[in-house]
């Protein structure tokens, strides 16, 4: 029923209410009103002709042919009918009106009505408004939601950077399709499909994806919408998700970060948890139980593939696991493309080029560059998004936000001038190590000044010389300082520097075998595990007091000979120190081929906005921005491949401020 028609019903209603009320309350208009007197009077005089008694209502006409009305008292009269039949008077009797059968039914049955609405009402509320969903009744329902095949258009164009994981569920596809090809060979199709990745990887899109290619049903829920406060009511909602999908089947059930209610069950400090152990165990008789589920796949996804249940992975309920990586550079490339499509590009932009310089990017960090660059174009009036407003958005990711806004003195700027220019130097002569994209002492987010390095190709592990490398470019901060302040003038400034290479140290002796003094033995407990009951929790590992001394001693060497070897370089690069510094305290950010004339022994290059006469170009006052300074670092990890965010060199909480030189 449509509103005009509901509208056109509410209105006949109140239509016939007022109707019935006019009815009953109306009051007949009189000619004339007397008092009972008068009327007797006048009937013992022989002026009335006819009367017509209605109740305690005696209404008439005179013999002069005029009309009245009168009132008789509550006590009863014996004598006015003999009156009136003596003068000749034609008395009529008028039968008392009743109400309608029908208005005496609404009278009567009204209370029971409003009672029946009344409890009607709080009904539906309770139940969610009559939708099923979100009321106390409706706990055990399950929160699914359910998209149709018309309502996915994502399909397996709009997902890039993936070709293996692409490939592990085309089959899928296949088998929603037509299940006659594989059930012809005896073949059923995997029951369930796990998606791991870090996040931003593309997990769930891949998922909708594949529902968007077979055209099947898609329903799509998280893992913490079935956990509740209530025991039982996670179980509930999984075996109504289960009985709402067997009447779509064939179709796909999507369970986002599944973790939330796969964890591993009665383990773990501080015990279980009944209600999401009820809801796991439901959900593991559903997947693999009496009853079969034909034309159901369940595919979940997760970043934390290491905590889940081991009866959850067994072959029979998760069949597959589908790893979803970062993406590679060629990837990258691919996943620009598609975001690039959906704004307009300038001739100049060269996807391949911001590809090989986003590093670790996910398929979320890429879209979002795109976005920012957008952004950048329209805060410039521009119509077309270029190569410049992509670099920009690149910077801003990578590095933060320019803080133009923080006031800083010109000691503490050529200070943070001198212990940018010690990171870059370094990392320009040490072998191996990855080249310098750009120099700045503007405030980023939380960082005073940045060197950013960027790696020529996309890196899966570390080799010693690297590491070595990495040690002794972020030491080059903090000796930069010693140089110029001496050594009662160092800051706080290189604290974060500090951390990070005790850290690749301690790594490179005590977990990645690199030391010849403590050979190649792990000496660290893997802690990944450590509230999961695994080898981690209790009893590690113990090492005795002299192999502890030995480690301490081993990292202390590596850090000695890295800060000394940074040391050497920097003395001999002093006049390459000081010009790197005048350049930054002119131009205040300084690119690849601006470090490669000054290491050449030449006058940099100005930034091409000075040589075009943009006054807002980097020659602008640095401004405000928290007290803090970032170097971008490589992965702590051998096995990685990617390269942490920048990290601030001195948190804002810190007692002290950012460096300050002289």
């Amino acid at each position: 029923m449509n509103d005009m028609a509901k509208n056109l019903i509410l209105w006949l209603v109140i239509a016939a209410v007022l109707l019935t009320v006019f009815n009953n309350f109306s009051v007949d208009s009189s000619p004339q009103s007397m008092n009972y007197s008068q009327f007797v009077q006048q009937v013992q005089n022989q002026q009335v002709r006819s009367v017509t008694i209605d109740g305690y209502r005696i209404s008439g006409e005179r013999t002069d042919g005029t009309s009245f009305q009168t009132i008789r008292p509550a006590a009863e009269d014996p004598k006015l009918i003999d009156d009136l039949l003596t003068n000749n008077v034609t008395v009529v009797g008028k039968e008392p009106e009743q109400q309608s059968i029908w208005t005496r039914l609404l009278i009567a049955s009204f209370p029971i009505l409003l009672i029946l609405a009344i409890f009607m009402f709080f009904m539906r509320q309770m139940q969610g408004g009559g939708g099923g969903k979100g009321g106390p009744m409706s706990f055990g329902k399950s929160k699914a939601k359910l998209l149709s095949q018309d309502q996915i258009k994502t399909t397996f164009a709009d997902v890039a950077g993936c070709d293996e994981a692409k490939e592990e569920v085309e089959e899928l596809v296949d088998f929603l399709r037509d299940p006659t090809k594989f059930q012809r060979l005896g073949g059923t199709i995997p029951r369930g499909v796990l998606m791991v990745g870090p996040p931003g990887t593309g997990k769930t899109l891949l998922a909708k994806s594949i529902a968007g290619e077979a055209k099947v049903p898609f329903f799509s829920i998280s893992g913490s919408d079935f956990v509740e406060m209530f025991v039982g009511v996670g179980a509930s909602r999984v075996r109504d998700m289960f009985e709402q999908a067997k009447k779509q089947a064939p179709c796909i059930i999507f369970i986002d970060e599944i973790d939330a209610v796969g964890r591993s069950r009665g383990v773990g400090m501080g015990g279980g948890n009944d209600e999401r152990e009820q809801t796991l165990n439901q959900l593991l008789v559903e997947m693999d139980g009496f009853e079969a589920n034909e034309g159901i796949i369940v595919i979940a996804a997760t970043n934390r593939p290491d905590v889940l249940d081991p009866a959850l992975m067994r072959p029979g309920r998760f069949d597959r696991q589908v790893v979803v990586p970062l993406p590679d550079i060629r990837g990258r490339e691919h996943i620009l493309n598609v975001h690039l499509r959906k704004v307009p590009l300038a001739d100049d932009v060269k996807p391949s080029l911001i590809a090989r310089g986003t590093p670790g990017f996910s398929g979320a960090d890429l879209a979002n560059l795109v976005n920012e660059g957008a952004l950048f174009a329209a805060r410039r009036n521009k119509r077309l998004v270029g190569m410049e407003e992509l670099e920009l958005a690149k910077d801003k990711i990578m590095m933060g936000a320019e803080r133009r806004s923080m006031v800083m003195t010109e000691k503490e700027k050529l200070n943070t001038a001198y212990h940018e220019s010690g990171h870059a130097i370094i990392g320009l002569v040490v072998p191996e190590h990855d080249p310098v994209y750009k120099v700045t002492i503007i405030p980023r987010g939380r960082a005073l000044g940045v060197t950013m390095f960027l790696p020529e190709q996309d890196r899966y592990s570390l080799s010693r010389q690297q590491i070595i490398s990495q040690i002794c470019s972020l030491f080059g901060g903090r000796i930069a300082e010693e140089m110029t302040l001496g050594p009662n003038g160092v800051t706080t400034g290189a604290s974060n520097d500090i951390k990070r290479a005790t850290e690749l140290a301690h790594s490179m002796v005590a977990k990645w075998g690199l030391s010849e003094e403590m050979g190649p033995i792990m000496y660290d407990e893997d802690e990944s595990h450590q509230f999961l009951g695994g080898p981690g929790q209790g009893g590690g590992k113990m090492k005795s007091g002299e192999t502890i001394s030995k480690l301490d001693k081993e990292v202390r060497k590596v850090i000695d000979d890295c800060y000394e070897q940074a040391r050497q370089i920097l003395a001999e690069n002093r006049d390459k120190l000081d010009a790197m510094a005048e350049a930054l305290m002119k131009y205040e950010t300084i690119d690849a081929d601006q470090l490669k004339d000054i290491m050449e022994g030449r006058e940099p290059r100005p930034p091409k906005d000075w040589e075009d006469g943009d006054s807002s170009g980097p020659g602008a006052p640095v401004t405000e921005g928290p007290e803090a300074e970032a170097t971008p670092e490589a992965p702590d990890e051998v096995d990685g491949g990617e390269e942490d965010d920048d990290e601030p060199r001195r948190r804002p909480s810190d007692p002290l401020g950012g460096p300050a030189g002289s």
